[in-house]
C-alpha cells in the first residue's frame, strides 16, 4: 500500500440469514436476511448514522446487499457492488445443503472442513480467497475519492482481515458486527470493534 490520503473504513458483516436458521452450509449460497437480520441491520444503521460515510462497497450476495440497503437509509450514498467481496465458496458441492444431512451423506467431505486450507470439489482455495480480499481492500484504501467508506461483506472476509491482513489472529463475531479501521497512507489499524472479540 502507499497513499497520502487518510481513510476510515467500517468493515461490516451482514445480518442473520435464512441459511443460518436453516443450518445450511453457506459460503457463496445466495440467501436473504431473516426478519431478525433486517432488525440487526437497522441497529447497525443507527450506530453508524452520525459517521460521514461517503460510499458503501458490498458483496454481490443478497444478504450483504440487503444489509447495505438498510444501512444506506441513514447514509443516502452510492452503493457499489464488488464481486471480489463475495464470500468464499469453501463448501463446494455441499453449498446450500443442511449440515446434518451433509454429515450423514458425505462424511468424508464434511471431515475436510476441519482445515480451512482444504478445498472441497467445486470450491475456492483459501489462498485465492485471501488474495482477492487483500486486493479489494488495497484498492479501496488507495481510492482517494472517499475519506470514509463502509464495506459490507461476510464472516470469511472478517476472519481473513484479522488473521492475514491485520495479523491479529482469530476472532469471534456476531451478525452486523464491524471493525472501524484507519488507513494512514501506509498502515491499516483498528480504531474500534463492535461485536468482535479476540480469541
Amino acid at each position: 500500500m502507499g497513499s497520502s490520503a487518510m481513510k476510515t473504513i467500517y468493515f461490516i458483516r451482514h445480518g442473520e440469514t435464512t441459511g443460518d436458521i436453516e443450518n445450511l452450509y453457506g459460503g457463496d449460497y445466495d440467501d436473504h436476511l431473516t426478519e431478525k437480520g433486517r432488525e440487526e441491520a437497522v441497529v447497525l444503521g443507527e450506530k453508524l448514522k452520525e459517521k460521514n460515510i461517503q460510499v458503501i462497497f458490498t458483496s454481490p450476495l443478497m444478504r450483504a446487499q440487503e444489509t447495505s440497503e438498510i444501512l444506506n437509509r441513514n447514509c443516502n450514498v452510492r452503493v457499489k457492488v464488488d464481486p471480489k467481496l463475495k464470500e468464499r465458496n469453501w463448501y463446494g458441492e455441499l453449498t446450500g445443503m443442511n449440515k446434518d444431512i451433509a454429515k450423514e451423506k458425505f462424511p468424508d467431505l464434511v471431515a475436510l472442513l476441519g482445515d480451512r486450507r482444504n478445498t472441497l470439489p467445486g470450491g475456492e482455495t483459501y489462498d485465492d480467497f485471501m488474495k482477492r480480499n487483500s486486493e479489494v481492500l488495497q484498492e479501496i484504501c488507495m481510492d482517494e475519492r472517499y475519506a470514509e467508506v463502509a464495506i459490507v461483506t461476510h464472516g470469511g472476509a472478517m476472519r481473513v482481515l484479522f488473521r492475514e491482513i491485520l495479523k491479529k489472529g482469530e476472532i469471534d463475531f456476531g451478525n452486523c458486527s464491524f471493525a472501524e479501521l484507519e488507513y494512514d497512507g501506509e498502515v491499516l489499524s483498528i480504531v474500534k470493534m463492535d461485536g468482535i472479540t479476540m480469541k
